[in-house]
């Protein structure tokens, strides 16, 4: 599957370690376990006002499960589009 450049963009931004993880995620064999952990993202993500969670974990939920569902990939990119932009005005 030939990724977006804007996920490359993001990839290559990343730490080692975590790249690593969200590429042994992105395989097709980790597919309930990236649905898992996308969900779980997203719920967490809700609860962000809370200590220690936070509002992040939504477009990385998305973009988790995005490996399967492309729409979800284009929202969740977009909206880290819009976080980058609203970062570099800062």
């Amino acid at each position: 599957m030939q990724q977006d450049i804007r996920l490359q963009r993001l990839l290559h931004s990343l730490p080692s370690r975590a790249r690593q993880w969200y590429l042994w995620l992105a395989q097709p064999k980790a597919k309930y376990l990236r649905w898992l952990l996308g969900c779980l993202l997203i719920l967490g993500g809700i609860l962000g006002f809370l200590p220690i969670l936070g509002f992040w974990m939504i477009p990385l939920g998305v973009l988790l499960i995005g490996q399967d569902i492309p729409a979800a990939q284009r929202i969740a990119l977009r909206l880290l589009d819009w976080l980058r932009r609203q970062r570099s005005r800062r």
